[in-house]
């Protein structure tokens, strides 16, 4: 027999299809691989008019020294005493907008297959071929897309940790100082934080007397009003943010509490009605002897 198939991909890549044992088993059509064998070995069912044949077996692809490729292969019906046996050739050749598969060479059956028209089996050998023909042209044709996919993937990932690496020395030259690494002054409501202040403005006092040597208290006067400002300043501040009651020299003074003389007239108001309850018992008295 002799047989032909375009395929819209390369010369060269549906060659290297073919050198792929797992891509032509995968371009099978219908075949079940088994497990653990070689990759073009398993279970092919083939429908041949209205009946079908399922066959069991292993068919070899190897590359020739002229370009071309033998197929041979030996099946078994899985139900009968039938077998197949083919020896093909398969040639790739250029095309217009891509190339041409030919198959030629023989195939000898025996079973249940030489039991049916002649024409309905070649037409079931010719749509095996048509089919596998175009499934091995759509695994040739991904073959450049997934190494696109590939190559993108990777030039990604290069550009993101060229980014990161960047960010990273950025970060190292700003040198910037968090807002916690700051120092924050104590509250000036907190009586430590006076004393602090006035040994500070002490200690201004004294380093001032030691370098110009003139009169400690007219040195000394400056910051302990400078001293003094900051500290009402910031009390204030603090009081009405946090709507605290003020403290120390801020807090209220309690108004004076009246002292009355209450103690007569807490006993007068008992001893007038004890009074008049002792008259009116008399005169009601008087008058059951009456």
């Amino acid at each position: 027999m002799e047989h032909e198939v375009f395929v819209p991909v390369p010369a060269q890549r549906l060659k290297e299809a073919l050198a792929d044992q797992a891509k032509v088993a995968r371009a099978v059509p219908g075949l079940q691989q088994d497990a653990g064998a070689e990759p073009v070995t398993g279970r092919l069912k083939v429908r041949v008019g209205s009946h079908s044949v399922t066959y069991r077996g292993t068919v070899r692809v190897v590359a020739r020294g002229d370009g071309s490729y033998t197929a041979e292969g030996d099946v078994a019906e899985t139900r009968g005493t039938g077998s197949v046996k083919l020896a093909l050739t398969l040639r790739v050749e250029e095309a217009d907008d891509g190339s041409r598969l030919v198959f030629g060479g023989t195939a000898s059956a025996d079973g249940r297959v030489t039991e049916m028209p002649a024409e309905q089996v070649a037409a079931a050998a010719t749509r095996l071929l048509n089919r596998f023909a175009e499934s091995l042209g759509e695994l040739a044709a991904e073959q450049p897309a997934q190494e696109a996919s590939k190559g993108s993937a990777s030039e990604s990932a290069a550009e993101a940790k060229d980014s990161a690496t960047e960010e990273e020395a950025g970060a190292a030259d700003a040198g910037h100082t968090s807002v916690f690494d700051t120092e924050v002054p104590p509250p000036s409501l907190d009586p430590l934080a006076q004393d602090e202040t006035e040994a500070v403005a002490k200690d201004e006092a004294g380093a001032a007397k030691g370098e110009g040597g003139g009169d400690p208290t007219a040195d000394s006067a400056p910051p302990a009003e400078a001293a003094h400002a900051r500290r009402t300043m910031i009390g204030r501040s603090a009081e009405e943010v946090d709507h605290a009651p003020p403290r120390g020299r801020y807090a209220p003074v309690p108004a004076p509490q009246s002292v009355t003389g209450g103690s007569p007239l807490r006993w007068a108001a008992p001893a007038a009605a004890l009074a008049l309850a002792s008259a009116i018992v008399v005169s009601r008295a008087l008058r059951k002897r009456r």
